[in-house]
């Protein structure tokens, strides 16, 4: 009794260590967390924003450079029919410098004019304009101003020889958000790397915007296993798992002389059990279900432009994708209420034992990766292996639409098949969630054209 008194205190001491343990981690994910969120603010103005030279001292600073070749118009403002050249334009381009170890994961930047100045165009993102006029701000925002047409916005415009230009007086202002497609990709910026976004702008002739200033907003991103907590948790962790080995090592040599008989038994005995689920184990709709499924699996496959023995191919293995339930037990399966933790696992089992059985299967070329992976997401939260985006390959990811889509248009035990209006909006809430968007949208288009007809189960 005093052993077991003894060994219950020592776990216990184990779980304390595990809560310190947990608690420093928990302050180091705080402490980055809050790190990755706060908002930082520069000023810039004068001659230092105008220096070719980066300014030290600073995370992250601007710097604008005004390119050489300018060229001059002539605009009637006053409209007395003039046709002198009056105005000049700059190419400048705002070089943001990311002077640290860590990513730039946004930024804006607010331009405020100490006189007047007409916007031409600018790349890559988008700008927000706000104007002042009879104590009233008007504000808009252009996606792309190379774009730009004054109908489409309520700001103030001046437009000549067939071109518009969006007028800024002295203290109205831009802001500038930065592209974040793929093209431009303007953000994150990296360690001690820079991004330049530009803005062409008309001045009169001998002005300039040296005495304009710029506020800079920006967040930091840093990585959980750049901070000193972190690897101190880490160690502390590693060094309970060794000293919990070696109590479990310790302890389980005590017990096993008198476990060993027990064991023995528990194998057999979990060796029949396997071994009768195997063939006993059926899933009440698997016929049904997978010759639906692997039709609509062939449909999309079909509109994505696969044909021929490919798109047999893809057929096939779509109609083998839940071959692994031969393992599952039937009371499991057709359980009509919430499934426990462990139920859960083993329904989660199928698509391993389903590759495990498909993965010799070589006259079908990849049958196996349609049954391992249908149940990966595409933000990677699904399983087997979290795997995620074009990471899942395309059979798996044309199946898991498939597959939801079935599960939703018929009856299970547990409840009747959803509404056309409940299965749509949830194919199209789970676009680059569960679902590829690519192929969520092909689904969604082949309902909407009737090609898929919902609450009409196609049988095959």
């Amino acid at each position: 009794m005093k052993k077991i008194e003894h060994r219950n205190k020592i776990r216990i001491a184990f779980a304390a260590a595990l809560l310190v343990i947990a608690a420093i981690f928990g302050l180091s994910l705080w402490k980055t967390e809050t790190y990755n969120h706060t908002v930082h603010h520069e000023a810039f103005s004068g001659p230092p924003l105008f220096s070719s030279a980066v300014a030290r001292g600073k995370p992250v600073t601007v710097n604008v450079a005004t390119r050489s070749d300018t060229w001059n118009k002539s605009f009637d403002l006053a409209g007395t029919g003039s046709s002198e050249e009056n105005v000049q334009a700059f190419t400048h381009d705002f070089i943001i410098t990311n002077n640290t170890n860590d990513e730039v994961s946004n930024f804006t930047f607010q331009l405020t004019f100490s006189k007047d100045v007409f916007l031409s165009s600018a790349w890559n993102g988008s700008l927000e304009i706000h104007q002042f006029s009879s104590g009233r701000e008007t504000s808009d925002t252009i996606p792309d101003l190379r774009k730009f047409n004054p109908a489409e916005h309520s700001i103030e415009v001046y437009e000549t020889d067939g071109e518009s230009f969006i007028v800024m007086h002295a203290g109205d202002y831009l802001i500038y958000h930065p592209d974040t497609g793929v093209n431009a990709l303007e953000v994150p910026i990296g360690p001690h790397e820079i991004t330049s976004p530009g803005i062409i702008m008309y001045t009169a002739l001998g002005k300039d915007i040296r005495d304009s200033v710029l506020d800079l907003n920006y967040t930091l991103y840093r990585q959980l296993s750049e901070d000193p907590l972190f690897w101190v948790s880490l160690g502390f962790l590693l060094f309970w798992l060794i000293a919990l080995i070696i109590f479990e090592i310790t302890t389980a040599q005590i017990r096993k002389y008198n476990l060993r008989h027990e064991r023995d038994n528990e194998i057999i005995r979990e060796s029949i059990e396997t071994f009768t689920g195997f063939i006993d184990a059926k899933d009440p709709y698997t016929n049904g279900h997978s010759k639906r499924v692997a039709e609509y699996t062939r449909r999309i496959a079909k509109e994505m432009g696969f044909h021929g023995e490919e798109l047999d191919r893809i057929f096939y293995t779509a109609l083998l994708h839940d071959c692994g339930k031969i393992g599952v037990p039937d009371n499991i399966l057709g359980k009509p209420g919430k499934l426990t933790d462990e139920e859960f696992e083993i329904i989660k089992s199928h698509t391993v034992r389903g590759g495990e059985i498909l993965a010799s299967f070589k006259s079908l070329k990849d049958a196996d990766e349609g049954a391992l992976y249908h149940h990966e997401r595409y933000d990677g939260h699904g399983y087997p292996e979290g795997k995620a985006g074009e990471d899942i390959p395309l059979i798996a990811r044309i199946i898991c639409v498939a597959d939801s889509f079935d599960a939703m248009n018929t009856n299970r035990v547990y409840r009747s098949r959803l509404s056309k209006e409940h299965i749509i909006d949830e194919i199209e809430k789970n676009k680059g969630k569960q679902f590829d968007p690519g192929i969520a949208d092909i689904m969604l288009r082949l309902l909407r054209e009737g090609k898929i007809r919902i609450g009409d189960p196609i049988e095959q």
